[in-house]
C-alpha cells in the first residue's frame, strides 16, 4: 500500500475571499513530505470528494445561517457525512474528519447532539476556551493550556446539548466558551469528539495572529470591531495576538495534532494490514 496520504479540504466559504483557506492549506503544507491535498468547493459547486480516494477530510468553517441550505448541496453534505461513518463501521483503515465553525455547526445538528440558536451579538475575536474534564485527556488538545485560546467568529451558536443523545452515540463535549458571571446566558458547546476519528470545534483553529491583523488592517472591519467591542477591549485583542502563547499556541497545536493523529492510525493499520 502507498504510504501517500491525501487530505481532501471541504470549502464552506461559499466563494466569499476568506483568510481561512490560506490557514488551513499552510498547516498541511508543513507535512508535504507525506501528504497531497485538494480543495473542494462544497456551496459554490456542490463539490464532494471521491470517499475512497482520500484519507482525511478537513471541513471548513464559512459564513451564514448553518441550519439553511440550497437542498442540493447541503443534503450530498449530510450523505457524504453518513457514508463516511458507514465506510468506518465496514472498513479497517478509516477515514479521519476535522469539523470547524460552521462545518462543526452542521455536523451537531445532523447527529441531532445540541440546538443551533442564533446568538444575541456576534462572537468575534481572540476568546478563551476551556477545556472539560473529557477534554483534557483529548490528543487533539495536546500541548494547549487550559483555558486556552482561539479566533472566535460566529452569529450562531450549539447549545443545549442532549445528553442521552450523546451517550447513545459515544459523542463527548470537549471544550466550552468562557464563563460569563455577569449574564445569564447558557455556555456554548466549542469542540465535540463525535467519535474516535470525527472531532469539530466552534473556533477557529487554524487562525494565525498575522491572517487576523491583516484583516483588523481594513478599516471598514476595524471600525466594525470597535463599535462592537470598545476600543479597550479592541486593544486587549491587538495584545493577545501577539502572545505566542495564545493565537500562534493553537494554530501550531490543534490542526496539526489532528493530521498527525490521523497519519499515525493510517500508516499503523496499512502496515498492520500489509503483515
Amino acid at each position: 500500500m502507498s504510504n501517500q496520504i491525501k487530505i481532501a479540504v471541504l470549502d464552506m466559504y461559499n466563494g466569499e475571499p476568506n483568510q481561512g483557506m490560506r490557514c488551513i492549506i499552510e498547516i498541511i503544507n508543513r507535512f508535504n513530505q507525506i501528504v497531497s491535498f485538494q480543495v473542494f468547493d462544497v456551496r459554490g459547486k456542490s463539490e464532494l470528494p471521491d470517499i475512497k480516494k482520500f484519507d482525511i477530510y478537513i471541513s471548513t468553517g464559512g459564513p451564514g445561517n448553518p441550519l439553511e441550505g440550497d437542498g442540493n448541496w447541503d443534503l450530498k453534505y449530510y450523505d457524504f457525512i453518513n457514508n463516511l461513518i458507514l465506510w468506518n463501521n465496514e472498513n479497517a483503515v478509516k477515514k479521519h474528519v476535522l469539523f470547524i465553525c460552521h462545518s462543526f455547526q452542521m455536523a451537531c445538528k445532523h447527529f441531532g447532539l445540541a440546538e443551533i440558536t442564533k446568538r444575541n451579538d456576534t462572537s468575534f475575536g481572540v476568546m478563551t476556551i476551556h477545556k472539560t474534564k473529557e477534554g483534557s485527556n483529548d490528543p487533539i488538545f495536546e500541548g494547549l493550556a487550559d483555558p486556552f485560546y482561539a479566533i472566535d467568529s460566529r452569529d450562531y451558536q450549539v447549545v443545549q446539548p442532549k445528553l442521552s443523545v450523546f451517550a447513545k452515540k459515544g459523542a463527548k463535549i470537549i471544550s466550552l466558551e468562557k464563563i460569563r458571571d455577569h449574564v445569564q446566558y447558557e455556555r456554548a458547546i466549542m469542540a465535540v469528539r463525535f467519535n474516535e476519528y470525527f472531532v469539530g470545534t466552534q473556533f477557529h483553529p487554524e487562525a494565525d495572529p498575522i491572517s487576523f491583523v491583516s484583516h483588523l488592517r481594513n478599516k471598514e472591519s476595524k471600525e466594525k470591531i470597535r463599535n462592537m467591542k470598545g476600543k479597550r477591549k479592541f486593544r486587549n485583542m491587538l495584545e493577545d495576538l501577539l502572545d505566542d502563547d495564545k493565537i500562534y499556541r493553537t494554530n501550531e497545536t490543534l490542526i496539526p495534532n489532528f493530521i498527525r493523529l490521523a497519519i499515525n492510525d493510517l500508516l499503523k493499520t496499512k502496515k498492520t494490514l500489509s503483515n
